[in-house]
């Protein structure tokens, strides 16, 4: 399936997502790469050494979700946009994502977005919380979301509502 239309199996997402309880205690790192390229920005960006991937820079990375802080710091580095910060911490009801966004124009803390599985089809409303886009993200913008609890294997990214009607 993953070979024909790129989407990844509900199987190939929870091999990628630490433990909820992980997910509760706080920020940390999922890493959704898929296939072997050569690549190593999330390693090297790593001020924890959470991520790795070895000697062969075209194995796929390896978090390691107890040494994860959730900085964030790969998220923005990661060429492929394959990184994303999910923290339960918060809320009972709500997971907050951290994803990368190179869409324009950004969206503003408080606008209610459309949410979007792996597929680019709508599932949930979500609620922006933060825009980040300093220069060091090097023109990849990061975006927290606050999304309902249950889309936490579905949701991966957004659109704005006037691209949802326009």
């Amino acid at each position: 399936m993953f070979e024909k239309t790129g989407v990844a199996t509900r199987e190939m997402v929870m091999e990628k997502f630490p433990s909820v309880e992980r997910i509760n205690r706080g920020p940390v790192a999922v890493v959704e790469c898929w296939q072997k390229i050569p690549c190593n920005p999330c390693q090297t960006a790593c001020p924890a050494g959470a991520i790795r991937i070895g000697e062969d820079i075209n194995e796929i990375p390896r978090r390691d979700e107890e040494r994860c802080t959730g900085c964030g710091v790969c998220v923005a580095k990661c060429p492929g946009l394959s990184i994303m910060i999910v923290d339960g911490s918060k809320s009972a009801d709500t997971v907050e994502f951290r994803i990368p966004y190179e869409f324009l124009p950004l969206p503003a803390a408080g606008e209610t977005v459309v949410g979007l599985d792996r597929a680019g089809q709508p599932v949930c409303r979500a609620l922006v919380r933060r825009v980040m886009n300093p220069p060091a993200f090097d023109r990849t913008p990061v975006v927290t979301l606050e999304v309902d609890r249950k889309y936490l294997y579905d949701f991966r990214n957004f659109r704005r509502e006037a691209e949802a009607h326009g």
